[in-house]
């Protein structure tokens, strides 16, 4: 790993054994792009990559010079109107009216490891050896406002990290109108696009089309990252799929607002643009004030998606969520809310913790309804205090009761929002966000506390502490169930409202940061309205998330799916519910809800005392399968095998580190009558190590890992594994799990 930089001839060159990325001063001052791909060997001089050609109708920087038009030149952070009319990087409102900056080079610095930013969520290293960093130090001559440009090149993969910081370092006030975390022009369009959308209890669906001229984009101006475009998108050569071919991921830590774009001019150049939706954002930049924009991660791999996605979960899950659970296996919960919903007093939450008990779950998580007059969804939002009526001794009283069942005790809060019906809005009605003399919308009868105001996340951080404080709560569910509407504070004045949804994020993460620092034993889940805020911001601070309200395994099969394309295992929260699901109305068989479940952090979410004697052993064998095998569930390598989206077959699996263990989940969606003969290739395994292959606790047989990646286990329904396999009607939704260990080769021919 290495950044070298040719001070005379003012080339950059980022590299290391994977990737290399090469820039250039352009004549006019401004930073361009020369390369960025497959590790290239460094060598003195990379100017002859700088192609500049007179074109009819482009416009030229220099007077009687007509190649340098900066509309046909690649560019690290274009600005539109100075010789080029793509969507640029900056836009910054002058005192004159003018939107046109020019940020010239003035220095470099480059410093091993990785700085922090200030106030927002970003990867980070443990090791100086781990990165090194390039900030180039850039100024608009007139408006005398620095731009620096960060780049931190992680060693070992093709990682870079980019953000960008604006100094006000001259007399007048700005506007950032655009201030995008990452901008790169490609030199041609031959690239599939992948983008992770869907709705309310279908997150995350790939859905996948060419790049053609023109715009293709996704983004949400929602005031969080939404339920229907995730904040990552994939370019991938036409040729390249899991496991081979040239990819590029672009993923944005960040939770609100953003902006993921792919623009392809008429000469089939692309420029990425990542950062900050430019709607709505207008931040008043005063003289000495500065700007930092969240931060963008590429990873580039010419192995395919699956590689892609490895690195992605390496470095997610190892260098962006951070404290005390980050590498511990996660605790199996049961949370009430699907078993009681509003409808539980602490008699009936103690009988349902002693039956989880008894089946070997470790912690019992009150969801909804625990607080304020809290007895539907119309009440007690912003009343963070136990109901007595429901829990005579509070928090504290229950959380005892729990702990001396044997189990840890975990909380749900939604900590952002208001009811009309509350304490708090009698006292505060001004700090909800809303417009004067407007409509104010609600979103399950709820309001968005401003939390661009320091008092507001004061007094729900003193609320949230003091629970925290008196009881033994060893985890807390975080949700977030509304959009944000009528954007607009009265905590600022006219010229700064195109500030509040940022600051509204910055607020969230401030508060999460005070209570993560305060209680660091305390396991954090994010979530919001299930997979509406499932994004890289949020895991810095929580290191799992509630992937989706839909808990219906089918429905799970295709979310986690393509969760995985960006998220580590260890993120992805799942729980076994009820049957028929309460979501879809669909009945699964339990042992297919978890084996979905079990690739992610696992837990229940269902009336355990509703179960039949026979239910609840099976969920006694779950429980222990995954207390065995989650270290290896939750931090294996995963690989995507067979997608869900593409037939009636889904597959994935993990494998440890040292390639001696794991884990295949093999599923399908409806029975088929007289179905041809099939085979599951696997991945990730040892070609020369021998394997034992058991299903439900019965040896299938050995086989040496190249039998199991090029040959495949037989799954055809005449040859299907296990005797006690076998004696299962076969039905729709069914599923196996194959556990795969090392064997000492004991003179079998190879």
């Amino acid at each position: 790993m290495s950044i070298i930089y040719d001070e005379k001839l003012k080339t950059f060159h980022l590299f290391n054994e994977n990737f290399s990325y090469i820039m250039k001063v352009l004549p006019n001052g401004q930073i361009g792009n020369l390369y960025c791909g497959r590790k290239i060997s460094p060598k003195k001089d990379y100017s002859y990559l700088l192609e500049t050609v007179s074109r009819a109708m482009a416009s030229y920087v220099f007077e009687k010079e007509t190649t340098l038009s900066l509309e046909h030149v690649r560019q690290e952070y274009g600005v539109y109107g100075s010789s080029d009319y793509r969507f640029p990087a900056v836009e910054i409102l002058q005192k004159n009216g003018s939107r046109i900056s020019d940020f010239r080079f003035q220095s470099c610095r480059i410093q091993p490891g990785k700085p922090k930013l200030s106030g927002l969520p970003a990867t980070y290293t443990e090791d100086d050896s781990e990165a090194e960093t390039l900030i180039l130090v850039l100024k608009d001559p007139v408006t005398e406002i620095q731009l620096e440009l960060f780049y931190t090149l992680f060693s070992g993969a093709g990682i870079l990290a980019r953000s960008a910081r604006f100094i006000n370092q001259g007399k007048e006030p700005v506007h950032l109108l655009k201030a995008m975390s990452f901008c790169l022009d490609l030199p041609d369009c031959q690239y599939d696009w992948i983008q992770f959308s869907g709705a309310w209890s279908r997150e995350r669906h790939p859905r996948q089309r060419r790049l053609e001229q023109g715009i293709q984009s996704v983004g949400s101006m929602r005031g969080h990252s939404s339920h229907e475009h995730n904040p990552f998108i994939i370019l991938k050569r036409s040729n390249a799929d899991e496991f081979q071919g040239e990819v590029m991921g672009f993923s944005l830590i960040y939770s609100g607002n953003f902006l993921a774009q792919a623009e392809v001019d008429t000469h089939d150049t692309t420029r990425v643009l990542l950062g900050i939706h430019p709607e709505w954002f207008d931040w008043k930049l005063e003289p000495g004030e500065e700007f930092q924009t969240p931060e963008a991660v590429m990873v580039y791999t010419d192995r395919g998606i699956n590689d892609m996605s490895q690195t992605f979960h390496r470095l997610y899950q190892k260098r962006l969520a951070r404290g005390y659970w980050r590498d511990r296996e996660r605790p199996i919960l049961i949370n009430n809310w699907e078993a009681t919903y509003f409808d539980f007093n602490e008699e009936k939450l103690l009988k349902l913790a002693k039956t989880a008990k008894e089946a070997g779950i470790e912690l019992f998580v009150l969801d909804d309804g625990w607080f304020g007059k809290r007895c539907s969804d119309q009440a007690g939002l912003g009343d963070w205090k136990a109901n007595p009526e429901r829990l005579p001794q509070g928090i504290p009283g229950l959380a005892a009761k729990i702990e001396n069942l044997g189990m840890k005790f975990g909380l749900w809060f939604e900590p952002e929002m208001v009811n009309k019906d509350s304490d708090l809005y009698r006292e505060h009605p001004d700090w909800i966000l809303s417009v004067p003399e407007r409509n104010q919308c609600h979103g399950r009868n709820q309001y968005v506390l401003d939390f661009s105001r320091k008092e507001v996340v004061d007094r729900i951080y003193e609320m949230m502490a003091e629970i925290l404080k008196s009881g033994a709560v060893s985890y807390i569910k975080w949700d977030m169930n509304r959009s944000i509407t009528e954007c607009w504070s009265p905590a600022l004045p006219a010229d700064r409202h195109g500030e509040v949804f940022h600051r509204y994020i910055l607020g969230v993460y401030d508060l999460y940061e005070r209570l993560t620092s305060e209680f660091p034993k305390v396991l954090f889940e994010s979530c919001a309205s299930g997979g509406a805020r499932f994004d890289p911001g949020i895991l810095y601070y929580a290191p799992q998330g509630w992937t989706s309200d839909d808990t219906d395994a089918v429905e799970r099969l295709k979310i986690q799916y393509g969760t995985s394309y960006c998220y580590p295992t260890s993120s992805i929260g799942a729980h076994v519910s009820a049957s028929p699901n309460h979501q879809v109305n669909r009945s699964t068989p339990l042992s297919t809800r978890a084996n979905v479940a079990c690739f992610g952090t696992f837990g229940y979410e269902l009336d355990l005392n509703r179960m039949t004697d026979q239910e609840l052993a099976q969920v006694k064998e779950q429980v222990d399968f995954m207390k065995t095998w989650r270290k290896l569930l939750q931090f294996g390598k995963f690989y995507r095998l067979v997608s869900p989206f593409e037939g009636n077959i889904g597959a994935w699996m993990t494998v440890s580190e040292n390639q001696n263990e794991a884990i295949v989940g093999w599923y399908r969606i409806l029975n088929t009558p007289n179905p041809p003969y099939t085979r599951l290739r696997l991945a990730g395994l040892d070609p020369e190590q021998l394997y034992q292959v058991s299903e439900d606790g019965e040896v299938l047989g050995e086989f040496y890992g190249d039998e199991l990646m090029y040959v495949g286990i037989i799954t055809s329904d005449g040859n299907f594994g296990s005797s006690s396999h076998a004696k299962k009607s076969r039905c729709d939704f069914e599923s196996r799990l194959f556990v795969i260990t090392g064997k000492t080769d004991s003179g079998s021919e190879k």
